[in-house]
Parts: structure tokens; sequence; C-alpha cells
């Protein structure tokens, strides 16, 4: 079976839809309208039907019929042409999610810190010498290294704390994307089990790429006040 390459991310304000098959993927994001022809149509609406329906919507509603027509069938078109109309589901989002921010004062075990390191050059080469979606499938791979268990609220804390540190001597810069792979793959090397997330949100509209355990998201910043992000992919243990 083919490996899934479009990832969605649905929520009331519209749908992103997260592409893997461009080198460094691909965000597209699209409105209440746009997202219910998308939705219509991944679910087995037949497209014609779909844009159809909603013409008559939208017209009841005082939509000049021709103009929403028009409007429907360009964007029916360019999700045809990009192949979208396709997307691996995702769970329902878990509410009451924790949010836990990173501790500037945490001073991670040696060990833990060695990781963070090893996690970081590991996160920088993927992500720097492969296509997105090879880098996801490497995190697939490491999430089956044998033995581990799941980690506590407090041991994903120490992991994003030693790489953020770990980030503290890299001459570079390293985003969300680079910390959060980092903070999963350190994981991995000392035999704990966390979930690697992308994601996104509308209001305001951005992509973001986090670590989780079960009921809490780590390592974020306290001036990023606006949460949640809909996770489009995660990456878990198959352990």
């Amino acid at each position: 079976m083919t490996a899934a390459t479009v990832f969605a991310a649905d929520t009331e304000d519209g749908v992103a839809l997260m592409d893997l098959r461009t080198a460094r993927g691909r965000w597209k994001f699209l409105d209440p309208v746009g997202a219910e022809l998308w939705r219509r149509v991944v679910s087995g609406t037949p497209r014609e039907h779909a844009v159809e329906e909603l013409v008559i919507y939208w017209a009841q509603h005082g939509g000049a019929r021709g103009q929403v027509r028009a409007d429907m069938d360009a964007l029916a078109d360019q999700l045809d042409a990009e192949d979208l109309f396709a997307a691996a589901p995702h769970p329902p989002a878990k509410a009451g999610v924790e949010v836990r921010f990173i501790d500037a004062g945490t001073r991670p075990r040696p060990g833990v810190r060695a990781a963070g390191h090893m996690g970081l050059g590991a996160a920088l080469v993927l992500l720097r010498c492969l296509p997105v979606r090879l880098v996801v499938r490497a995190a697939r791979l490491a999430g089956r290294l044998p033995g581990g268990r799941a980690a506590s609220a407090e041991e994903a804390d120490a992991v994003c704390a030693a790489v953020r540190r770990a980030v503290g001597w890299w001459p570079g810069r390293a985003a969300c994307l680079e910390e959060s792979l980092a903070a999963y793959l350190a994981a991995a090397l000392i035999g704990r089990r966390v979930a690697w997330v992308l994601g996104a949100r509308f209001v305001p509209q951005g992509a973001h790429a986090w670590i989780a355990t079960a009921g809490a998201v780590h390592g974020q910043e306290p001036a990023d006040r606006v949460w949640p992000y809909r996770a489009a992919l995660t990456v878990e243990s198959s352990n």
C-alpha cells in the first residue's frame, strides 16, 4: 500500500492540507467555503455533485449563481490539479490538552543533555539532506527502536530543555520543526517515547511542529498564547 503523502488539519475555521510530495513540504489553507467542498469530495460525494450542492446552497443565501459556480469550479480544478482531494484521516483532537512551557532554569541530567545534542545533530542532518517525506519515514523508523516506555510529562519537558540548550550552541537557526524532531529523536535515544506532531491553526494562520505525551504538548514558548493547533500528522512509536 502506498504511504499517504497528504494530511489534513480540519478545524471549524477551515482545512489546512500538508503535502509532503515537495522537497520541504507545503501547506495549503482552505477557508470555510473551500473546506466544505473538500470535505464533501473526500467523504465520497462526486466532485460535480459537491459543486452543484454548494452552488445551490450559496445561491439560496444570496450569492450570484454564475459567480459561485465559477469560483467553485476554479477551486475544484485547482485541488484536482494538485491532487489534494485526498488526505490521511487524523483522529479528533483530545479535549483539555495541557500546554507545557520550556523552563529556562531546568538542568537535565548529563545523559539527557547528551541525547539532546545528538538528537539535534540528527534532526539537522535529516532536514537538510532529505525531502520531508523521507524525514517522516526516518522518524517512524526511530519510533520502532526496541525497548523503552512512554515518557512522563516531566521526562518530555527535560528532553525539550536539553534540546533547547543544544540549540544555544548551534550557530544556525533552529525553528520548531528542527527542535521538535530533535526532541523526538532524543527521547528515543534515552528509551522514552513521545509523539512528533505537525499541525496548523487558522487564527492567526500558521503551521507548527511539537512533541506530545498523553494529554500534553511540550516545549512551547509562553509568548505563543494561541492554542490549540490542530494536528495533521502524528508520528508515534509502534512498539
